[in-house]
């Protein structure tokens, strides 16, 4: 079952795949929303999948705090993006809903090796110019959405993000900053 936040949603969830769905019809989840979604989550297994908006982050952790063990499903902004501007699930091209989908996460134990705070700082993702550009670019390269960098840490730690998967975002990020051409290029970020 695949959690959303309205009709439009599922509409556009089910032009790619078959699927069932349970709206929360707004960011103050009910506690009778709460109770399907348990149900779901005992009964088949739960994807959250909402807006790359504030709005949609608060559905999130409300569902994520209320049914632990939910997998997420993450879309960026420019995915989510309308031709008028809004940002929402129903906006987004069958192709990235079908990415999005495909690139499901779950939250749950911490990886082997931990990526720390440090390794955040050392990465540029926290404080300084550009950090907040990086993060949202390494939660489109992790498929884990935007994120604030104690958030960040957060998800990186929840969704078991390894360090090797953590350094080829990097790497993919610097390489698209830097093309070859350029005598900067190839330079590694501090692990």
């Amino acid at each position: 079952m695949i959690v959303v936040e309205g009709k439009d949603d599922t509409k556009a969830l089910r032009r790619v795949a078959e699927c069932d769905t349970i709206e929360t019809n707004g960011s103050a989840v009910g506690e009778a929303v709460i109770e399907k979604i348990r149900l779901a989550a005992e009964r088949r297994g739960v994807i959250i999948f909402t807006d790359p908006d504030a709005p949609g982050e608060k559905i999130r952790r409300t569902v994520e705090q209320a049914v632990p063990g939910c997998k997420h499903a993450f879309l960026s902004r420019d995915e989510a993006r309308s031709t008028r501007g809004k940002i929402g699930v129903e906006h987004a091209s069958d192709e990235d809903l079908l990415k999005a989908l495909e690139a499901v996460r779950t939250a749950g134990q911490e990886a082997e090796e931990q990526i720390t705070v440090d390794d955040l700082i050392g990465a540029g993702l926290i404080a300084g110019p550009g950090a907040r550009r990086s993060r949202e670019r390494l939660g489109i390269l992790l498929r884990i959405g935007y994120a604030n960098g104690k958030q960040l840490h957060r998800r990186l730690i929840e969704f078991r993000i390894s360090r090797q998967e953590f350094a080829g975002a990097l790497e993919a990020m610097d390489n698209e900053i830097r093309p070859e051409s350029d005598p900067a290029a190839g330079k590694k970020r501090d692990l």
